[in-house]
């Protein structure tokens, strides 16, 4: 599709209300097309299409031949707000991300409208720190919060500009001025609003009240479930998806209409209170919803889900090299090129694909040839001095771009196992790679960014090179350490002939591991005993080890069975299941070749473990913000249940220490 086509297909999904088919799409498409005299599409606008929804996940598939819009699934759906004690005593309602997903996603919750009594509640101006106002935003992401607040108005923008490591000592938000209805509704903290959907193109919103105890609990306890279920299908059958946005919208897709009606909880309520299968967790440098206790699986390549999916043939060329970008960012690139008045079309094609990529001859004819076309129709309209502005942001960022598409390469050339590598390695690439070529897709054209746009961009740009260069670090501190443990070191004695293997040993949910080197000979009931020690646990609740089935099943491995005979169905992976809330992943990393008198040991971890007395990951790190909180009453709570024991530190050499003299105990 065009650009054209696909405007007029968001503006198709915008106001249909009732269930279509592709077909229906396609004749809107090309009735727009012809009456812009742009005549009839091929036949293949029918598969873009469909390609182009399934991608984007911008509509609900309901069989093979139907679909629903965003707002035919949420228009008229109810949901519900809960104001805080904070919006009550200042006369408040903050908008946030309390309307996701009843909302367009396209539209600042500061243009959304709520009625109340069939009158328009009236806006005013909120000053407060931005500290104050993420809660209200933290669905989200709390990473995109800051965004959020930023675009409410140019005064924010330019106050986060101002120092992009540090937030402003106060920003202004739009909210809804609620005294009349409070004070009118004898409002109490507790009682809640039922929100309907009246208009969810222009997000228009209708208020009611309802009383705290007005609902029984057996038909919250309905709505919990189908809550729950729509987040896990999601998760399941979609993965992390393209944002937390996404996420939410697939979920009140699966869990049904039951999930669109009240009674109900709010979404804040659900998630942080309510539910304890859902959590926030780690996705690089982003966070997702997802299943409470486990992390969400790396990729092994770049991922950048703004990508085409109706691909021209040089975006598919590129997308097969994995260089997942669209024809704005190789336009971006010669606009570049043009800027730094270089002729050469090398240097182009070098900057775009890097040398580590292998192109085949025919390959590289087809892209010269094409940046050599482009190069030649732009040169014409490029001006050197209208852009003088983006230029400079435009080149570090196609810097940066090259950068991270190459070491990304060099990271698939299969030189490292990528088990040593820093966790959501490709995750974290793949997140820079798109923010990067989503900004070369806006330094595309002719029209200059604003002076604002461009100083935002640039310190979004430092953002990213400094997160670049971290995970660069830590990935050349793992090749490092990947290539000093492949060292072969032979030596005779007690164990010559043994091989041996280093282990990785993790929390699931939690950034707390550790490395051990063990024997082959290793049974499962003494692996038991070296995780007991290496999380500081003491073996009071029931445990059992288990490895992954392709179909998801678990097989479980009994007490006996060594490590080196382990089945591990082409994964080197086994999970230890101890009590109800904690899962262990061991992974099976190098192999290694004792040293005389070898011993088991640890050589490396991060994090101070959890007691095993604590109810999961996600309590845990609720407990840890207590622990380090500047609140006397909250610290010393979170203390007495983490214990007089718990340091908050990961201390190498007493978990060895231990770990003998557990050893030294069972030879005895």
């Amino acid at each position: 599709m065009d650009l054209e086509q696909e405007e007029s297909l968001y503006e198709f999904l915008e106001n249909a209300k009732d269930p279509f088919e592709i077909d229906d799409i396609v004749a809107y498409l090309q009735g727009s097309s012809a009456k812009r005299g742009a005549g009839k599409r091929d036949k293949r606008l029918l598969y873009e299409v469909n390609a182009y929804l399934d991608t984007r996940k911008i509509a609900f598939k309901i069989d093979n031949r139907h679909w629903v819009s965003r707002r035919g699934c949420f228009e008229p759906g109810e949901f519900i707000i809960t104001p805080t004690r904070l919006e009550l005593l200042n006369g408040i309602l903050i908008p946030g991300h309390r309307g996701i997903p009843f909302a367009n996603p396209l539209i600042m919750p500061n243009r959304y409208q709520f009625f109340w009594k069939g009158k328009l509640v009236p806006f005013t101006t909120t000053e407060a720190s931005p500290e104050d106002l993420y809660p209200y935003y933290c669905i989200y992401g709390e990473e995109f919060a800051p965004q959020y607040i930023a675009r409410e108005n140019p005064k924010n923008e330019e106050a986060f500009c101002k120092d992009p490591y540090e937030d402003p000592p106060e920003v202004s938000i739009t909210t809804l001025d609620m005294r009349t209805i409070y004070r009118e509704s004898s409002f109490i903290p507790g009682d809640r609003f039922v929100v309907r959907a009246i208009d969810w193109k222009d997000c228009r919103f209708k208020l009611e009240k309802c009383g705290k105890d007005e609902w029984q609990q057996a038909r919250l306890d309905e709505w919990l479930n189908a809550a729950e279920s729509g987040f896990e299908d999601s998760f399941t059958l979609l993965g992390p998806g393209a944002s937390t946005e996404e996420q939410i919208a697939f979920a009140y897709w699966f869990g049904g209409k039951r999930m669109r009606e009240i009674p109900a909880y709010s979404l804040e309520e659900f998630l942080y209170e309510k539910t304890n299968r859902i959590e926030t967790v780690p996705y690089g440098i982003e966070t997702r919803f997802w299943f409470a206790g486990k992390d969400i699986p790396d990729s092994q390549a770049l991922q950048n889900y703004t990508v085409p999916p109706d691909r021209t043939f040089i975006e598919d060329l590129l997308y097969k090299k994995n260089i997942p970008i669209s024809e704005f960012v190789i336009l971006s690139y010669i606009r570049d090129a043009f800027f730094r008045n270089e002729k050469e079309i090398d240097e182009v094609v070098n900057r775009i694909i890097p040398p580590v990529i292998h192109l085949d001859e025919t390959e590289w004819d087809i892209i010269t040839d094409y940046i050599s076309d482009t190069m030649v129709d732009f040169i014409k309209g490029y001006s050197l001095f209208l852009d003088k502005g983006a230029g400079p942001v435009r080149q570090r960022v196609a810097e940066l771009h090259t950068a991270v598409i190459d070491l990304s390469a060099r990271l698939q050339k299969g030189e490292i196992d990528t088990t040593w590598l820093p966790r959501h390695t490709f995750i974290v690439l793949s997140q820079i790679q798109g923010h990067a070529a989503a900004l070369l897709e806006d330094l595309a054209f002719d029209e200059s960014p604003s002076e604002n746009e461009i100083a935002a961009m640039d310190n979004s740009l430092d953002s990213m090179i400094d997160t670049y260069s971290e995970i660069k670090e830590l990935i050349n501190n793992s090749m490092d350490n990947f290539r000093k443990s492949n060292l072969t070191v032979i030596h005779g004695g007690r164990n010559s002939g043994q091989l041996w293997r280093m282990i990785q040993i993790s929390i699931s949910g939690l950034d707390i591991w550790r490395r051990a080197i063990v024997s082959h000979e290793c049974k499962m009931e003494e692996l038991h005993k070296i995780i007991q020690t290496a999380m500081g646990w003491t073996g009071s609740l029931r445990f059992r080890f288990y490895c992954e089935k392709p179909d998801g099943g678990k097989e479980y491995v009994h007490d006996k069975v060594k490590l080196g005979d382990v089945d591990f169905r082409g994964r080197k992976e086994l999970v230890y299941e101890y009590g109800l809330n904690w899962n262990v992943k061991i992974i099976i990393m190098a192999s290694y070749e004792p040293a005389k008198f070898e011993e088991t040991r640890f050589i490396a971890g991060e994090g101070a473990s959890p007691p095993e007395k604590i109810e999961g990951p996600r309590h845990f790190k609720k407990l840890l913000d207590l622990y380090e909180t500047e609140n006397n009453k909250e610290k010393q709570s979170a203390r007495q249940e983490l214990g007089q024991e718990f340091t908050g530190a990961f201390d190498l050499d007493t978990i060895n220490r231990n770990l003998r003299a557990v050893i030294r105990s069972g030879e005895s």
